[in-house]
């Protein structure tokens, strides 16, 4: 028997493959951190990848915002923020002219004790950290449409900066391609609206645009970030553990595309075969199911038509805090809920668009879930079935599949790429 550890919150859970079924264990490729994350970050700022370098860049700003990641993602603002304030305070900028806008897309706003464990005690003495407000129709200024018809919703605060840089890190994402660069931008600091329409675009040609730079999804976020005015970003890629590979600065675009081209040799896993099921494990995007679906798009990848994808999450904060709404509907067909998108029944595009997005994956296998923080009765109303531990939960696909079934196991789901071989 061979038995496999996958994280699950701050803990880790055993699972034992018997003998007789072929498993393998897609996981990020273990990349050499830096040796010094924060010399990593100054060589960064002193290569810039497309533009000019930020101290020249920004002698001319009298105000600054800094849009960073919330407590979803694992980006080291509290290490890389400082070092930003320090390069604009070289460029004449005090630390009093700059604010940090945490990025929050249409997450719930971060607590003053989350954002002081999150962005570090430098960062809260050094500068103002505010949650951006999208909830606040007051607080979004309307910049029209894009040309393929998105409505622009984007954060006030943003937009009347001098100066608009993110920070964020680059990982594999279903509905852009990749994590960060312009993403920042939309969801980042945008309203509901345009979240909702760039959610659903994701939903129209695929089940998934998971590990594909260039595509309709990433073009439309691209060309609002330019819209809403972003001069910059500082991103990263990461190892699973957190740790800092390489960082990018410089043109929102330019700087992306080079750190995408490093996250797909990270974070990408080949395999030979798709597995009749697939245990993913959704760490780290733990905190809600709002997160932790991601885990459900490499699993997609990688299981064969009418297999069985088996979910671990602990989800502490549920399904989502702020999109509860969606229970009402996730359990109907794709076609159903498409329609009810299109005709206004389903209001909200966002939750809309992923509960879509997860029928998808339901018309190909069926999915079971092992989680402390969804009861039964969640899991239904989302058309999973529950399953009280993680071994119950294989053993039950095992006797379904039956002898010789293949495993795939993803310990890291959401920051994994599979990739199949040639």
């Amino acid at each position: 028997m061979e038995r496999i550890l996958i994280p699950y919150g701050e803990e880790t859970v055993e699972l034992t493959i018997p003998d007789g079924h072929p498993c393998q264990v897609l996981a990020p490729r273990p990349a050499p951190a830096a040796p010094d994350a924060a010399a990593e970050i100054r060589r960064a700022l002193a290569e810039p990848v497309g533009c000019a370098g930020l101290v020249e860049a920004a002698r001319e700003a009298r105000s600054v915002v800094i849009a960073a990641d919330d407590l979803t993602r694992q980006t080291p603002v509290e290490l890389i923020i400082p070092l930003l304030l320090d390069e604009f305070n070289r460029a004449g900028v005090r630390d009093e002219q700059i604010r940090v806008l945490i990025a929050l897309g249409t997450h719930r706003p971060m607590s003053q004790a989350e954002i002081l464990a999150h962005f570090g005690a430098e960062v809260v003495r050094r500068v103002r950290v505010i949650n951006n407000p999208w909830q606040d129709p007051a607080e979004m200024v309307d910049l029209g449409l894009t040309p393929n018809g998105t409505p622009i919703e984007i954060s006030r605060i943003a937009l009347e900066a001098d100066f608009l840089i993110g920070v964020g890190s680059i990982v594999p994402h279903h509905i852009p391609g990749y994590g960060a660069g312009g993403k920042i931008v939309q969801p980042g600091l945008s309203g509901a609206a345009t979240t909702g329409a760039t959610h659903y675009l994701s939903t129209r040609t695929r089940r998934s645009y998971l590990g594909l730079v260039e595509n309709p999804v990433r073009a439309e976020i691209d060309s609002i970030a330019a819209r809403a005015g972003l001069k910059a970003i500082l991103n990263v890629v990461l190892n699973p553990d957190g740790s800092l590979v390489r960082a990018f600065y410089g043109d929102f675009i330019a700087a992306h595309r080079a750190g995408a081209t490093l996250s797909r040799q990270v974070n990408g896993a080949e395999f030979s075969a798709q597995a009749d099921i697939v245990v993913a494990g959704s760490h780290p995007c733990d905190i809600e199911f709002w997160q932790a679906h991601k885990s459900l798009y490499p699993a997609d990848i990688c299981v064969r038509e009418g297999g069985t994808i088996i979910l671990l999450t602990p989800c502490p904060e549920g399904v989502s805090v702020t999109h509860r709404g969606m229970l009402a509907f996730s359990a109907l067909d794709a076609a159903r809920i498409d329609a009810l998108i299109q005709d206004g029944t389903i209001a909200d595009r966002v939750s809309g668009a992923l509960a879509l997005a997860w029928a998808k994956v339901r018309e190909r296998a069926r999915i079971c879930l092992v989680s402390g923080g969804i009861t039964d009765d969640e899991a239904r109303q989302l058309a999973f079935e529950p399953f009280g531990g993680l071994q119950e939960a294989l053993d039950a696909a095992l006797r379904r599949h039956g002898p010789g079934a293949s495993i795939h196991v993803l310990p890291y789901a959401p920051d994994t790429l599979p990739i199949l071989r040639a």
